[in-house]
């Protein structure tokens, strides 16, 4: 076999060490890190004197105090969170159309996946909202400001953005590249979706136990789903207007609840 052909076959179906450690380094670029620092961070909440109930975690946090660079690093941010997403595409790229198809996009039913993703929103929104309550409650999650940002021109815009960031970093790599690449690895489906679960629950962890229990319940009914459809986009859609809405909307929300969504004093 000549030279050309021998890499293009390398490329195509990759050893599963090199698999391995290709997952290694998607995670360690991206909610693998995140993870770490999750872990880390709970592990200092919980052995502070200031009970877990009584801190806060801000989601999207002002990074300068001059609005223009407050912006530029907002943006900045937001473009580097998803260059590991450019990255599993460009991995998983299939020379045939659909090219995406390994990662659950192909964009034939764009009408359907909207719609079960709105369906998703639905399902997923209010009992999400009940598990954030019941772990203030139990003391078990920290209070949760969804935006740290001064009212701007652009900060919904950018809210909006950060949304559509987590969508897209999240569900592309949790369920699209995962599961394509544990199957390559011939995990077994429940493994799998199971281990997706509790990796999107790990990077959750900074907002406290609630917010783990709460991200690896959701993780294994979203993996149980798309092992079935392989169809990412309806994820991406409801995870796009979930964090819409809790971004954007939390103030008023806030304001209006202030008993069971303000912030602790």
């Amino acid at each position: 076999m000549s030279e050309p052909a021998d890499r293009e076959l390398s490329l195509r179906d990759p050893g599963r060490a090199r698999i391995r450690w290709e997952i290694a380094i998607v995670l360690g670029l991206s909610l693998g890190q995140s993870a770490v620092y999750s872990v880390v961070a709970i592990l200092n909440r919980l052995t502070l004197e200031v009970p877990l109930a009584e801190q806060t975690a801000t989601l999207n946090p002002s990074r300068s105090t001059r609005e223009i660079f407050d912006l530029i690093y907002q943006l900045l941010s937001i473009g580097f969170a998803l260059v590991p997403v450019v990255l599993v595409g460009f991995l998983l790229w299939s020379s045939r159309r659909p090219h995406l198809s390994r990662l659950g996009i192909d964009g034939t039913r764009p009408g359907r996946d909207l719609l079960w993703g709105a369906a998703l929103a639905l399902g997923i929104g209010i009992p999400g909202i009940a598990v954030y309550l019941a772990g203030r409650a139990l003391g078990l999650s920290v209070a949760v400001d969804p935006s740290g940002l001064n009212a701007y021109w652009w900060t919904i815009p950018v809210l909006l953005l950060s949304a559509l960031r987590a969508a897209l970093q999240e569900e592309v790599i949790v369920l699209g590249y995962l599961f394509a690449r544990l199957g390559d690895l011939a995990w077994r489906r429940w493994t799998i979706i199971v281990s997706a679960a509790v990796l999107r629950g790990s990077y959750h962890l900074y907002q406290g136990i609630g917010a783990f229990v709460g991200n690896v319940a959701m993780g294994i009914l979203f993996g149980w789903i798309y092992s079935r459809t392989r169809r990412v986009v309806p994820f991406i859609v409801a995870h796009l207007l979930l964090d819409a809405a809790i971004f954007v909307g939390y103030p008023w929300v806030a304001t209006a609840f202030p008993e069971l969504f303000g912030l602790p004093g």
